[in-house]
């Protein structure tokens, strides 16, 4: 199984996986994401396929992991990171999520890739996810798994930040961020993944 991009430090692969990701976003301007092939991908990013597949299973897996990178990316230039001690990297990473729909629906290709749109889900899911089980404690209170734990709160997080993002009238992003921290902060501190709430 290919590692993480977040986990990659070879330049090489970087580079490489960084191609695959910008021949996608190119082919995404123009095509719905049903009709884009690898052999799509492969072309735009002068890859042969062969070098598609030693980095991703599929043009899905690719979807994820350009998902993925752009909420890290993002995160990062923030500096935002959830290391349990606190709310306040909760709320930052809500106010990013928010950030972070509001751009990838700026493009105006929107319609066009709405089919899809339960796999972008899925993996903004994934990556707040995984920034959750970092500041997790291993071994929960209350028996449940650390995934299942910030399984349940990311699903919550982006599910509130997509209705949010599609209300009429939409508030400012500011204003969606206490109802939701309301709302994974008791999840979070029963599992003892959120050692001093403020």
């Amino acid at each position: 199984m290919p590692i993480s991009d977040c986990e990659v430090r070879d330049p090489r692969i970087r580079r490489t996986r960084r191609l695959l990701q910008e021949a996608l976003k190119t082919l995404m301007q123009t095509k719905s994401f049903e009709e884009i092939s690898v052999q799509d991908i492969t072309e735009v990013a002068t890859v042969n396929r062969a070098t598609f597949y030693d980095h991703y299973t599929d043009k899905y897996s690719l979807l994820e992991a350009m998902v993925g990178g752009g909420f890290h990316g993002m995160l990062h230039e923030r500096n935002v990171a959830f290391d349990g001690t606190c709310s306040e990297a909760l709320r930052a990473l809500v106010l990013a999520a928010c950030d972070y729909v509001s751009q990838a629906h700026s493009g105006g290709d929107c319609e066009r890739q709405s089919a899809f749109q339960p796999l972008i889900d899925a993996a903004m899911t994934a990556a707040v996810q995984r920034v959750l089980m970092q500041g997790m404690p291993s071994g929960a209170p209350v028996g449940l798994p650390n995934e299942v734990i910030a399984a349940a709160a990311s699903w919550a997080i982006v599910g509130a930040v997509n209705q949010w993002f599609a209300a009429p009238g939409r508030p400012a992003a500011e204003e969606v961020v206490t109802p939701v921290l309301a709302l994974i902060l008791p999840m979070l501190e029963q599992a003892g993944a959120l050692k001093n709430p403020q």
